[in-house]
Parts: structure tokens; C-alpha cells; sequence
């Protein structure tokens, strides 16, 4: 009986529980019909919008195209539905018969929405990208089609202020030379190159004569050039073998203008084999990381607010291509939210140095110095800027010549 009695109630369990499993179910497929619902409206809140850009060099060369690729991620993280596409080591030696118009294509097939090419010499083959797809937005970091009037109506520019994180890399090589002799291992010669060199060489120049008090012509600033943006092996000179001839030259602090970081690579070598040398590498903000007291510090592009601002434009249709040419956030020029170039101080900066660049910056960005006034003139002694004159933002970029006073080539042979 008991048996009968125990086994009828796990019956009527069984029973009860299958009776509320299958009221529930009703609840179940309401549920699963409602979530589609929701999903759509996340969707919604969140449109997809996909990023295409052509790197240069190496997504992760610690130069140049990281800080790049790095803007596109910070894109993703601050957009919502964003995704970066790339192509990376878009460049003759890399990837021999591959164009410009050629990748467009494959990342247009990929989904992407906008275009952004990071090379100078990427100008001719996104132009005829642009001209290709004039439902598509194009944007080239560098150029200046826009500004001279060659782009189409979808290609614009875009450039950060450099020039002023160089004068800064200038400005702490020259107080903290003992030998008076500053060297730059520089990448291919253009326009771009020579604008950045200069600034460098002004931003030295300065420190030596107004905060030290010597003589301009007791400076020595070397230029040398390798002939790409970084080492292509059989077809440029090595940037490792540069280096160190001008540390052997007795040149004790080099600015690097290559996309990635042998400079201070050596350097650091010197340093361990006993010589007091010093480097500025470029483009990446952490490009000083691991390099010890042998680094002054780095001039660095941080892409990510720009990047975003451009991408959220295209994707609101309010985005009207033209030319900038973006200046540093001077409250903050390590600002990451809002300072499209900034000066990251390197442990071997000594504190008495970083307080004389911090007036230095202040200066710069009270306008309170400006370093391309004339009179200054160009390498070959023609006049580049008269006597009080100031530069306009054209004959910056378009400088012909490195400057008098700087030694290398002003083109190339």
C-alpha cells in the first residue's frame, strides 16, 4: 500500500511538473518572438559602418602605420556598430605589382564605407580610387589634392601639425647635446619631409641660441637620407648603418624621420657599449618603451579623435571633403581624446630639460614664438622668408629646400 501510495504521488508530480513546463512554453515562444524585436532596435541604435584604410607599412612597425591602425581600433571602441578593415604593407618592395585602385576595390567588396589611404605616396592611385567610386567616401592622411583642387567631390584631406611636435624633438636635442652635433636619419626627400626636417632643425636652433646662449653657427644639424619611409634591404640605405655612422661621426643625439625604430635601437646598443648617446624615434607614442634613458622622447600622430570625428560625419552624411591640417590641442598636447599629435618625454629627459620644453610648448601655442618668421633662407641662400615676415600655412608645405644652416641633401640625386 505504501508502495501504491508513493508511487501515485510521483505520478501526480511528474504530472504537475509537465503541466507547468507546458504552461510555461506559451511564455518561452513569446519571449523568443519578442527578442528579435529587441535585437532589431540594438541594430538600429547601432547602424554598422565599416572602415577601410591602406597602411604603408606594418600594422604593428611600433612607427607610423601602428599609430594608425590604432586609430582606426580606437574608432571601433568609440563608435558603435564600427569595424576596421585593412591592408597593411601596401608598398612597392612588399607587395610588387599590387595598386592602390586594386585594394580600394577589394575592401569596397569587404563592405567598407570610407576609404582611408596613409601614405604620401599613395596620392595618384587613391585619386583614381576616388574617381572610381563616387559613391564612396576617400580620405587621404598627407596629401593635398583637395587644397590644390585635383581631388573629386568624395576625396578629402587630412593631416596632423607635426611640425610643432619636431620642433619640439629639435628643441630638446639641442639642449641636450654635449657636441653640438644633432643628426636625423630622414626616409625619402618631398615636400613633407623637408617641411618636417626644417621644423626640426628650428625648434634646435632656438634651444641653442635663445635658452643656452651659443652661437648658430657652432650647431651642426645633419640630415641623412635613407630613401623610403622605412628599410627596404637592396633598395634603400640601411637606417641601422646610418645611425651608427653618425654616432661614430661624433653626432651624440639623433631625431629619427623613419617610420620605425632602428634609430633608437642603436642607440641604446652605443649606450650599452659604453658611448653617451641619445635618439627621438617617431609617430608611436610608445615607440620609447623599452629603450631606456637613451630616449629624449618621441613626436607621435594620435589618429583616433580625428579618425572618429571623420567617420562619424561620413556615417551621418554631413561630411564635406576639403583640406585639414589640424593643429595640437595646446592645453594638453598628450590629450589622447583631443590632441591629434602630441610630445611624449622619454626617461632620458632630465627634469631641469622637460621644464624648459614646457615653456617652450607654452610659447608655441600662445603664438608667443614662431619659429618660420624670416629672415630665413633656403639651403641654396635664396630668400625664403624675408626679414619679419611669417610663413604662410603654402610655404610651409610647400618648402623647396631644407633651410641655411642644415647640411644634406634639399632633393633627391
Amino acid at each position: 500500500m505504501l508502495k501504491f501510495r508513493t508511487l501515485t504521488a510521483m505520478a501526480l508530480s511528474i504530472a504537475l511538473l509537465f503541466a507547468l513546463g507546458c504552461a510555461s512554453e506559451p511564455a518561452k515562444e513569446e519571449a523568443k518572438k519578442e527578442a528579435p524585436a529587441k535585437a532589431e532596435v540594438k541594430q538600429e541604435e547601432a547602424k554598422p559602418f565599416t572602415m577601410g584604410m591602406i597602411l604603408v607599412g606594418p600594422y604593428n612597425d611600433k612607427g607610423y602605420s601602428q599609430a594608425q591602425y590604432e586609430g582606426g581600433k580606437y574608432v571601433e571602441a568609440h563608435m558603435p556598430g564600427a569595424k576596421l578593415i585593412y591592408l597593411d604593407k601596401v608598398n612597392p618592395a612588399d607587395r610588387p605589382g599590387l595598386t592602390i585602385p586594386q585594394v580600394v576595390d577589394d575592401l569596397i567588396e569587404k563592405g567598407a564605407d570610407m576609404i582611408i589611404a596613409g601614405s604620401d605616396d599613395m596620392k595618384d592611385g587613391i585619386l583614381e580610387a576616388a574617381a572610381q567610386h563616387p559613391d564612396k567616401t576617400f580620405i587621404h592622411v598627407s596629401g593635398d589634392s583637395a587644397w590644390s583642387g585635383k581631388a573629386p567631390a568624395n576625396l578629402g584631406n587630412v593631416f596632423s601639425r607635426m611640425e610643432y611636435s619636431k620642433m619640439m624633438a629639435g628643441f630638446v636635442s639641442a639642449m641636450t647635446t654635449k657636441t653640438g652635433k644633432i643628426g636625423v636619419v630622414g626616409p625619402l626627400i618631398n615636400e613633407e619631409t623637408r617641411r618636417l626636417m626644417a621644423s626640426a632643425y628650428l625648434g634646435a636652433k632656438y634651444a641653442w641660441t635663445q635658452v643656452r646662449g651659443k652661437d648658430a653657427n657652432d650647431l651642426k644639424f645633419n640630415v641623412k637620407w635613407i630613401g623610403f619611409w622605412f628599410n627596404i634591404p637592396g633598395v634603400t640605405a640601411d637606417p641601422t648603418q646610418v645611425a651608427g655612422s653618425l654616432y661614430d661621426s661624433g653626432y651624440d643625439v639623433l631625431i629619427s624621420g623613419i617610420d620605425t625604430p632602428e634609430v633608437a635601437t642603436v642607440a641604446k646598443q652605443r649606450r650599452e657599449a659604453g658611448k653617451e648617446t641619445y635618439a627621438l624615434p617617431y609617430d608611436y607614442e610608445k615607440a620609447c618603451d623599452g629603450m631606456g634613458d637613451v630616449c629624449l622622447g618621441v613626436p607621435y600622430f594620435n589618429w583616433g579623435p580625428t579618425f572618429l570625428r571623420l567617420a562619424d560625419q561620413v556615417k551621418a552624411g554631413t561630411y564635406k571633403p576639403g583640406f585639414e591640417w589640424n593643429a595640437p590641442y595646446w592645453a594638453d598636447i598628450n590629450d589622447h581624446s583631443k590632441s591629434p599629435v602630441g610630445f611624449m618625454p622619454g626617461s632620458g629627459l632630465t627634469p631641469e630639460i622637460k621644464a624648459e620644453l614646457d615653456k617652450f610648448i607654452a610659447k608655441l601655442g600662445a603664438g608667443e614664438v614662431e619659429l618660420f618668421t624670416g629672415p630665413l633662407n633656403y639651403q641654396d641662400g635664396s630668400v625664403f622668408l624675408k626679414d619679419g615676415e611669417k610663413a604662410t600655412d603654402k610655404q610651409i608645405w610647400y618648402m623647396h629646400q631644407l633651410l641655411q644652416g642644415m647640411e644634406g641633401l634639399s632633393s633627391p640625386q
